[in-house]
Order: structure tokens, then sequence, then C-alpha cells
């Protein structure tokens, strides 16, 4: 009846869905709607190092968006600009560097539609899986530190005085974005 591909791509896409909607209202409630695309467009610099160190992608890409995730929560105490401005600043950075090292990369020829756009229907069954378990581990963290994240997203100061942690919650928050960001870049880039 269904072919299997797409029974993976429809497994895959709905297990990216129940991870994205939690974490989304997050970062619309925080006025970071330019975080994501931040972070995936610091994820080719990922892919560059992955192919040049020849390591994991999805462990690269999730090192270097948790590196952007940390560069933008301390240039956010100390720099002066907005946080459009910082996540601009640091999504054509990331994106500028991946694509000069994949430049440099001559022996290595791949195709980056496929790294920028994704391929939903190129799903492996442990690209299922891997989404999967990587969803719910995101989701059970998001779960334990619920509270802590939304009252510092309501107001920072007042989480402070209720005896929580606001900026280990804010460091968590933006460690799962970069978890989420690199385990679907396969199929949504």
């Amino acid at each position: 009846m269904l072919d299997d591909f797409f029974i993976r791509a429809l497994l895959a896409g709905i297990g990216v869905a129940l991870v994205a909607g939690p974490l989304g209202c997050f970062v619309v409630w925080r006025r970071l709607a330019y975080f994501g695309d931040t972070l995936s467009h610091a994820a080719l610099l990922g892919v560059a190092l992955a192919f040049l160190f020849e390591v994991n992608i999805t462990l690269a890409v999730f090192a270097v968006s948790a590196c952007v995730s940390i560069a933008l929560l301390l240039l956010q105490r100390r720099a002066s600009l907005s946080a459009d401005a910082l996540l601009g600043l640091l999504a054509h950075s990331a994106l500028a560097l991946g694509l000069v090292v994949l430049a440099f990369m001559t022996w290595i020829r791949m195709d980056l539609m496929g790294f920028l756009f994704g391929d939903i229907l190129a799903v492996s069954k442990l690209d299922v899986a891997i989404i999967w378990a990587g969803g719910v581990i995101v989701l059970a963290i998001l779960a334990a530190i619920w509270r802590p994240l939304f009252a510092a997203t309501v107001s920072p100061e007042l989480a402070q005085a209720e005896g929580m942690n606001p900026e280990r919650a804010n460091i968590i928050f933006m460690l799962l974005m970069a978890a989420v960001i690199a385990i679907s870049m396969k199929i949504v880039g």
C-alpha cells in the first residue's frame, strides 16, 4: 500500500514536529524568532568541519550549534546590540565560514542542497531511530526544566526571586535547540 520510504519520511516528520512544537513556543515567547534560522545556518559549518575532521555529521553539527548558542548567550550579556542583530551576525558569520571551509576542501565533492534544504524522503531507519530517541531525550529534559524555563521566559527577575536558576534554564534551552537542529538537519535542512 505505502512504500517503505514514505513511512520512514512520515515517522521522521512526526518525530521532529513533536519535538519542535514545545521548543518553538519558547522561541516565540522569548522573541528569538531567528534563533532556529541562526543555528541551521551555523549547521553548515558543522557539516564542513565533520568532513574536514572525518567525524559524525550529527555530532559536529551539534557541537557547532552549541558553540553558537553559548556565544549568543555571552554576547547578549556584553554587547549593546539587539538579539536580532546578534542572531544575524552569528548566522551569516557561521554560514560564510562554513562555505569558506568547504571551498578549500577541493578533494570533497558533495551536494550542498541536501544539507541546506534536507531530503525527508532519503531518511533511513537509523535516522528515524535517532530522531525519535533524541526527541524523547529532548522532551524529557524540557519537561524537567519547564517551570524554571517558563518563569525565566515570563520574568527572569521573578524566577531569580523564586529561587530558580534562569541562567541554567537558558543554557539548557539553547543546548536543546542545538540538539534538535542537529537531529533534524538531514530531513529539513
